[in-house]
């Protein structure tokens, strides 16, 4: 070993000659003992590395770390490359023959038991550790208090979510978009009782009401510009107004009509659906005089479901990733919250990603130990196991992040993380967003960070009030996080901003064509659960939970009968605790649910 040694700091001497410190020696003889190289080898790969930059720099610790990555994605590129090889054989020299498949895979074999028919190569998402899941036995789900109704789970469902993205045409994105504005003025002329809307860009003499898109202005769009009054534009959809944008100006004394009671205005932003009154007296522009709120989402109906216990009531953890600090991959805030579960055991635990983030510095770089599939089974779902097994009447809900690496759908709406990651009963995979029931009490949930995006784009504009509605509660108070939530629920959408901000489009890549699946309303995507389809007393219900994380602070509130919650993210030591009450007494579910945002013990 020494030898050894000795021979591979000779090799880096002469190769490096003097760019080499002790301090930088010692750290080369150990990339290269840990990956069984020699140091003309890493040598040659630091050549390769600087081929393309130009005049020479000495070596440093930084290039190093460079090479290290370097390393570990050509083995890692090898590894799969001799496991498509090996799975690629046929006949009864292939090792796979007759092996039975991991649950939640395609099998290896045409047909089951066929001896003659030939294997396929396994594709991408399906190519698991089989011996892995062999060795661990199927656990079996126990009975719970909580009855979860979630999104089908058929073939047909599944890929409707995992749909093919980058596919879209232009034509679909304007249709999707004019649809969303004239779904939107048939549900003001219903709610206004108005007969006819009006075109923005048509020269009137008389009040009209319109209901358009806000714009930012294309002169000042290109520049890092905020919406403001004067770059306010209003988009028509092509059948109220041939599509066209005309110039939003408000009077001097604008009100708002049927707005929440002490707001004082309405918050606007790009991609807002906004109804008002007022004309186009030929100057160019539209004069709003009224700001028309949007109709408000029913209240939540009261919908029970019994457990297999029979008992309604039940907690649960909502948790918010990253779950592992930037400094390191030991997901240490992650260990410290199970660790804090396994004694209270939750009926139910939601964790929202990302889980292995893909913006990581050490995940960027490859300073890994284990690849992102070993990493996701070793730090979360073993731990997770445990977790279960402690805690027999527990249910674990996963939600994916765009940010996760483990994710092959890249856009967002996204679909589940893939079931060969898990194969858990106890452990359920969500998409993102999800909209999903717990003995009847309506969740939904997303782990993009809207309410930042809201609050980084908003323009709020100050009026006067009109037939105010009254407040849900006491505890409603007005204020500038719940004016953010009050824009998911009065849009109706997870994400209602378009397009998305030009410095944060790197956090979202939204897929308009499937807006759809962004729609907070179940009725509106025409969504079935799992057993059967969404009851039409619900059709245009809010949901009971809204769970937003953002790193804005950390908060929960009722907003519009809406319990509101921002876990904020555990690396910032925080996550909610929620506890129902159950059906036991009547009103909303509002009055039964109690949230609090809890720290980690440090």
């Amino acid at each position: 070993m020494a030898t050894d040694m000795a021979k591979t700091e000779q090799e880096l001497k002469e190769k490096f000659g003097e760019d080499l410190d002790d301090k930088l020696l010692a750290e080369c003889v150990k990339v290269c003992q840990m990956h069984n190289c020699t140091g003309e080898d890493l040598y040659y790969k630091w050549e390769a590395i600087r081929f393309n930059r130009g005049p020479a720099q000495p070596f440093s610790l930084k290039d190093l770390q460079e090479v290290k990555a370097k390393i570990n994605r050509d083995m890692m590129k090898n590894a799969m490359t001799k496991k498509l090889m090996k799975s690629s054989l046929s006949g009864p020299q292939s090792r796979q023959f007759g092996m039975s498949p991991a649950r939640g895979s395609r099998p290896a074999v045409g047909s089951a038991g066929s001896p003659g028919t030939p294997l396929k190569p396994a594709r991408r998402q399906d190519g698991f550790d089989i011996t892995r899941m062999q060795d661990v036995k199927a656990p079996v789900a126990g009975p719970s208090r909580v009855t979860f109704v979630g999104p089908a789970t058929d073939e047909a469902a599944y890929k409707k979510r995992a749909y093919r993205y980058m596919y879209e045409k232009v034509s679909e994105r304007s249709e999707v978009l004019d649809d969303r504005i004239d779904h939107f003025g048939e549900l003001v002329k219903a709610y206004y009782d108005i007969e006819e809307l009006g075109d923005p860009s048509a020269v009137t003499e008389d009040d009209v009401v319109v209901v358009g898109r806000i714009v930012l202005d294309s002169e000042t769009s290109s520049a890092a510009v905020k919406l403001n009054e004067a770059s306010l534009m209003l988009e028509s959809s092509r059948m109220m107004g041939s599509g066209a944008r005309v110039p939003l100006r408000f009077d001097p004394a604008v009100n708002v009509r049927r707005g929440p009671r002490g707001v004082g205005g309405q918050g606007i932003f790009p991609g807002a659906i906004v109804a008002l009154k007022g004309k186009n007296g030929g100057g160019g522009s539209f004069l709003a005089a009224e700001i028309l709120a949007l109709p408000p989402l029913d209240r939540p109906s009261e919908i029970y479901v019994k457990s297999e216990t029979g008992e309604t009531e039940f907690s649960m953890c909502i948790a918010a990733g990253p779950f592992t600090p930037e400094a390191d991959l030991a997901f240490g805030p992650l260990q410290s919250l199970i660790a804090k579960l396994t004694p209270d055991k939750p009926e139910v635990v939601l964790l929202i990603g990302p889980f292995i983030d893909a913006s990581h510095p050490l995940i960027k770089i490859g300073d890994v130990d284990m690849p992102p599939r070993d990493m996701f089974i070793t730090q979360i779902v073993d731990k997770l196991r445990s977790f279960l097994d402690a805690s027999p009447g527990s249910t674990v809900l996963l939600l994916p992040s765009p940010r996760d690496i483990l994710s092959e759908h890249a856009v967002f709406p996204q679909c589940e993380l893939l079931r060969a990651l898990c194969d858990d009963p106890r452990i359920r995979l969500l998409s993102n967003p999800a909209r999903f029931t717990l003995n009847g009490v309506h969740f939904a949930a997303s782990s993009v960070d809207v309410l930042f995006h809201l609050r980084k784009e908003e323009f709020f504009k100050r009026a006067g009030e009109i037939e105010p509605l009254p407040a849900a509660s006491s505890s409603d108070v007005p204020d500038a996080m719940a004016n953010l939530c009050r824009h998911i629920l009065q849009q109706r959408s997870f994400y209602p901003i378009f397009p998305v901000p030009l410095d944060l489009a790197h956090e979202v890549n939204l897929d308009v064509t499937h807006s759809e699946m962004l729609n907070l309303c179940p009725q509106d995507d025409n969504t079935d659960d799992a057993e059967g389809s969404v009851d039409p007393s619900r059709a245009r219900c809010a949901p009971e939970v809204l769970i937003m994380p953002s790193r804005l602070k950390h908060f929960s509130k009722v907003v519009d009968h809406t319990v509101a919650v921002n876990p904020s993210f555990l690396t910032k030591s925080t996550y909610a605790a929620l506890k129902y009450a159950g059906h036991s007494g009547p009103g909303p579910a509002k009055d039964r649910t109690k949230v609090e945002i809890q720290r980690l013990e440090a």
